[in-house]
């Protein structure tokens, strides 16, 4: 996906942003608040600088300040700040400016470069506006172009959250078309990322196949002993253990041995679809 297609699919977004900027005064920033913001923008989720003496507004000033320049980590955490009302009111048409101002300037940003990650995450971000529809901002669903958005995180960028929805994708009709040789590909790309509901997800293709797909059964648990140990502790886990404990209630012991042999070499090597 060009970055004459981006900005052709975001131009409606580019408008709308500048309209809802149109009468803000640039704010310049200070340098020692500058330095607050640099570290700030390196913590992910960070909202607020009260707690280390820097007042709110001056630390949305600065934050304001680096995204005039174009910074992709301050354009992200100022529309996520406005998308969740985190030190802000909630602006929906704000949040969804950020967003596509960071994919429109920067799609074609060096794939492994410093800022690829959270541009990687803005397409995510816009791919989901794009498929649930956002009324506060003039966008109606359009899967079409929640899909193109998924893509190009997850091809030209290798963003594991993309790929990981990219295989979902190709295990649904009204998705990408089911194909699950092409499901398989794209969750293995997440899960040798440690994508762990990637790893649960492929285990589970693997362990049950999918029309035409054979089931390999011993490929499928190891995969989904490697979600198990991956999502232990996080929100994933209930989901990775059902997937898993509903195989293990089935599997027989030759494939339950076949996936313990596998363990150590299948991941570094890489299985073929």
């Amino acid at each position: 996906m060009g970055e004459r297609s981006i900005m052709r699919t975001l131009s409606h977004a580019a408008t709308i942003f500048a309209l809802a900027f149109a009468a803000a005064a640039p704010v310049q920033a200070q340098t020692a608040i500058e330095a607050a913001s640099d570290f700030a923008r390196s913590m992910d989720g960070i909202t607020s600088m009260d707690s280390v003496g820097v007042p709110n507004d001056t630390y949305i000033s600065a934050l304001e300040s680096d995204a005039e320049a174009g910074r992709p980590l301050a354009l992200w955490q100022l529309g996520s700040m406005y998308e969740n009302g985190e030190g802000v009111d909630k602006d929906p048409v704000k949040a969804f400016g950020y967003y596509s101002q960071i994919a429109i300037q920067h799609a074609d940003t060096a794939p492994r470069g410093l800022e690829a990650d959270i541009v990687a995450r803005s397409f995510v971000k816009l791919g989901d506006y794009f498929r649930e529809g956002a009324p506060e901002v003039g966008l109606k669903q359009d899967p079409g172009e929640s899909h193109r958005m998924l893509m190009h995180a997850a091809s030209y960028f290798g963003d594991a959250e993309a790929q990981y929805r990219v295989g979902l994708l190709y295990q649904q009709e009204d998705g990408l078309g089911v194909s699950p040789t092409l499901s398989a590909r794209w969750l293995q790309s997440a899960a040798n990322k440690g994508h762990c509901l990637a790893q649960a997800r492929l285990g589970d293709l693997l362990f049950n196949g999918m029309d035409t797909y054979p089931p390999r059964p011993a490929e499928g648990l190891m995969w989904l002993g490697v979600a198990h140990r991956t999502c232990l502790g996080t929100a994933e886990q209930a989901a990775a253990d059902e997937m898993l404990n509903r195989a293990m209630s089935v599997a027989s012991p030759e494939d339950r041995a076949a996936a313990h042999a596998m363990a150590n070499t299948s991941i570094e090597i890489g299985l073929e679809f």
